[in-house]
């Protein structure tokens, strides 16, 4: 299990500002965390040499890009076994329709989110892309009509009621006190 690294107000702050847009400045960045830009570059810095901060992509638009159907796909390969699951999510990977890739436990092996043009386009890959190949068991196919984006991740929260309490009801005030 990775070792996770305690973080202070300001980091969590950063870190928030940096995932609703990464080109934020640092001068910018400092202004709104309430730090020098020399103290907010090394806390960012130190937030990326920890690992925390992973890199910064570019988000497109599948549909402005001629790919405005989108697909998951689960996948049952069988056998399911250390020698084919290399070969397998390296072969998914290198598919230009192939957004992410998530090996699985429970009844599917695999989730593979997908980006066609339509769906004879997804016809064709699920056909020659993945069901073409032995291993590959089964696909299922479910349509995306709708994604959102959710906020940004933080670690969490310590539980205000604390180990002891958790689960148990809040107490109630009763009629006779008062």
């Amino acid at each position: 299990m990775a070792e996770s690294v305690v973080l202070d107000p300001v980091d969590l702050h950063l870190l928030t500002l940096l995932q609703n847009d990464a080109r934020t400045t640092y001068r910018d960045l400092a202004a709104q965390v309430g730090v020098a830009p020399s103290t907010c570059l090394d806390r960012v810095t130190r937030l990326r040499r920890s690992g925390i901060i992973l890199g910064h992509q570019l988000r497109l638009d599948p549909a402005k890009l001629g790919r405005g159907l989108e697909a998951l796909l689960s996948v049952q390969v069988r056998p399911h076994r250390r020698e084919l699951v290399g070969p397998f999510v390296e072969r998914i990977r290198a598919l230009q329709e192939s957004r992410t890739v998530f090996h699985l436990t429970g009844p599917d092996d695999y989730l593979v989110h997908v980006a066609v043009a339509d769906m004879t386009d997804l016809q064709r890959l699920v056909l020659d892309g993945f069901t073409a190949h032995r291993e590959v068991a089964r696909v299922e196919t479910r349509l995306i009509f709708q994604q959102w984006d959710c906020g940004p991740l933080l670690p969490p929260r310590p539980d205000p009621l604390g180990p002891a309490r958790h689960g148990a009801p809040a107490a109630t005030p009763s009629a006779e006190s008062g």
